[in-house]
């Protein structure tokens, strides 16, 4: 019986190539599965079709987008996930659920092999390999880029000796990877880190510079989740889309850095990512009046860790499924509305309500209505601060005696 290969697909060129080059290496049918992650970009039936004019077996196309929305973007808003304390997971939120769909694939059509277009370079190998490990360990897996030093050259090369149905005219200086959290841009001549960015670069964000009036937003969430835009009830995929398209009118949401990447280098990014920085932005804020202190304390550390797990690929972990119930269980009072001011490339929360606020305004005053007992004060400020008076004193005592 014929093996088959159930291939990442994604409409371009790299994994075009990959159909009959697989096929070729392997003796396997290929099997190619696009995931519609929110990216835009071509029609899948036309990305569909052309996995089939270039030698696949069979291709299927999977409308991910609300599950994507519902099920790995709010969880990054619940935790604030932003690896570095700058970047909103674009990536690395998409790369499980596309992991998940090709599992489900392979097991729908006797797949025996898994293939992506992956670098040996780059996060996204890890991300595919240790999740499919995690949900199908008896898949094998085959990285052409990786594992047959398979170069863009080569490819080009390849697609025009077998005539595929492809644009190889075409070629981008920049590697673009985009979903409807976000859109990465990488190399070109931003590998030399001292270039600015240039506006050609940018497609989900307009120049923040540029003069335009302010956009005042209201988000409400219900335990931790944005449930409503101005009143308005939406969905996840819908509040995304939404504050993709408001945040983006206003420039907000972009970001140029150097990272580290799992692998061990430092990879120079820029990223938009407008709704995810807005919706981040809010839910911090509805936190600080809904989260006790030393819960909230703790909830810092969690986030960080959970956003590095995602990042290296751990999405299928049990450390990961161990902070997603600590996460869930401390949003059950993350309920409320938040009012944004969209402008100049900046989000800027200006207000703050909630029926679970921890925030009295009677404790909080220094006017009239003042309910905080101030007596209490001297004693409690000398009890905290004893053991560091004690020390003081014990220091100064020994380094008298010396």
């Amino acid at each position: 019986m014929t093996e088959r290969v159930v291939l990442a697909y994604s409409g371009g060129l790299d994994t075009s190539v990959a159909i009959p080059y697989l096929a070729e290496q392997t003796g396997a049918e290929v099997i190619a599965v696009a995931v519609d992650v929110g990216q835009g970009g071509e029609d899948l039936e036309v990305i569909r079709q052309r996995a089939l004019d270039c030698g696949a077996a069979e291709s299927e196309v999977v409308d991910a987008r609300d599950e994507f929305a519902a099920e790995y973007c709010l969880p990054a808003v619940r935790t604030n996930s932003l690896y570095q304390g700058r970047y909103p997971l674009v990536s690395a939120l998409s790369r499980p659920l596309i992991v998940k769909h090709l599992v489900t694939a392979a097991r729908k059509h006797g797949g025996t092999i898994v293939s992506h277009g992956c670098t040996g370079k780059g996060n996204d190998q890890v991300r595919f390999e240790v999740g499919l490990g995690a949900l199908a360990p008896d898949l094998r897996i085959v990285a052409p880029a990786r594992d047959y030093a398979w170069t863009r050259d080569k490819a080009i090369a390849f697609a025009e000796e077998k005539g595929l149905p492809i644009d190889v005219s075409t070629k981008s200086p920049y590697s673009i990877d985009q979903n409807l959290w976000g859109r990465a841009v990488e190399t070109g001549f931003l590998e030399d880190i001292w270039n600015p960015p240039i506006e050609d670069l940018y497609s989900y964000t307009a120049d923040p510079a540029q003069p335009r009036d302010a956009d005042e937003v209201v988000i409400t969430f219900d335990a931790g989740n944005p449930v409503a835009i101005d009143g308005e009830t939406v969905t996840p995929y819908q509040a995304i889309v939404e504050l993709n398209r408001r945040a983006g009118a206003q420039g907000v949401g972009r970001l140029d850095m150097v990272e580290d990447r799992l692998v061990g280098i430092k990879s120079r990014e820029v990223y938009e990512a407008p709704g995810a920085i807005a919706l981040i932005t809010a839910h911090q804020e509805l936190e600080a009046v809904t989260v006790e202190r030393d819960l909230a304390r703790f909830k810092r550390s969690v986030d960080q860790r959970w956003g590095e797990l995602v990042y290296d690929g751990l999405w299928f972990s049990p450390l990961k499924d161990a902070l997603d119930a600590f996460v869930d269980d401390s949003q059950q009072h993350v309920s409320g509305e938040v009012r944004l001011t969209l402008h100049a490339g900046r989000v800027t929360a200006t207000g703050r309500r909630s029926e679970a606020s921890l925030y009295d305004f009677g404790m909080a005053t220094y006017d009239t209505g003042d309910t905080f007992d101030q007596s209490l004060a001297k004693g409690f400020v000398q009890l905290w601060g004893l053991p560091s008076k004690m020390s003081a004193e014990r220091d100064a005592r020994l380094g008298g005696a010396q």
